[in-house]
């Protein structure tokens, strides 16, 4: 079995600062952590791995001191690692993101087919989870999004069945492989690395891919050419200084309370009652 997990390396979310000026993210001086999400993701894929044997990729897009996050990757067990990384990148939005990734593991493929893809389900710094399913597309991969659970693979039918978590409930479904899943937070716990993967991970030579190495055909795709995202302002969340209105249910009826509380929100907002009735009446 070969699988690939996709990681990103991102800025401690803990510790990111607005810059008062500009409003832009200001990540100088802010430590870089391998994105939690895709912690699960690449714990997953070792559990297959201990199951079935085989290899574990890790791919991962970014600058040369991404290098640090794929070597931690290889600590927990991975088999080896490819960073994409080319100055012709910079800039990518998460359209551009997957199609550099999907070229990289079309490549990966002419070396072992690949039977799995795995990412996290979204990376803290974007939020977006929109890179797994983009891969899954371009490479014409079955798409498992939010998988809580793989309950069963078969390798010999060349079949996966897993638990997805939806709204009102889990769906399970089953499908073929080649696949690609997202993992859910909390759905395994990242074990500890021990020291004859330490060491490895010290001396284990991370490939490095430029553009023409991971395979891009298409140079107006990748980086700020191939991002049609524009972010017009980033901004940090303002503290409020008003506390909050405390509504005290003793001998009152939960319906004389909530009138109460709608009296005091259409007073500090006068327009607020007139457009209300104008959407309930539309």
């Amino acid at each position: 079995m070969h699988i690939v997990v996709c990681i990103k390396q991102v800025p401690d979310s803990a510790q990111i600062r607005v810059h008062p000026v500009t409003n832009t993210i200001m990540r100088q001086g802010v430590p870089a952590i391998v994105n939690p999400y895709d912690l699960f993701a690449l714990e997953e894929a070792l559990r297959l791995k201990d199951q079935f044997g085989g290899r574990v990729t890790m791919l991962c897009m970014g600058p040369p001191q991404a290098e640090d996050a794929l070597r931690k990757c290889i600590s927990f067990g991975a088999t080896d690692a490819i960073l994409v990384t080319d100055r012709a990148f910079a800039g990518a939005d998460t359209l551009a993101t997957s199609y550099a990734l999907a070229a990289a593991i079309r490549k990966i493929g002419q070396e072992q087919a690949v039977d799995l893809v795995f990412t996290g389900k979204q990376t803290i710094d974007g939020d977006t989870a929109q890179v797994g399913p983009g891969i899954a597309k371009r490479l014409g991969m079955n798409l498992l999004t939010y998988v809580s659970r793989i309950v069963e693979v078969d390798l010999d039918k060349r079949r996966l069945k897993v638990e997805r978590r939806a709204e009102g409930g889990v769906q399970v479904l089953d499908t073929t492989l080649p696949s690609l899943i997202t993992m859910l937070e909390g759905t395994n716990e990242m074990r500890f690395a021990t020291m004859d993967d330490m060491l490895r991970a010290g001396r284990c030579p991370v490939r490095k891919w430029s553009k023409d190495d991971a395979g891009i055909e298409d140079v107006a795709k990748i980086g700020l050419k191939g991002s049609p995202t524009i972010v017009s302002k980033v901004f940090g969340a303002k503290p409020r200084n008003e506390r909050a209105d405390m509504q005290v249910v003793e001998d009152s009826s939960v319906n004389d309370v909530c009138l109460n509380l709608l009296q005091k929100i259409f007073t500090t907002h006068p327009t607020l009652e007139e457009e209300t009735v104008e959407r309930l009446s539309a």
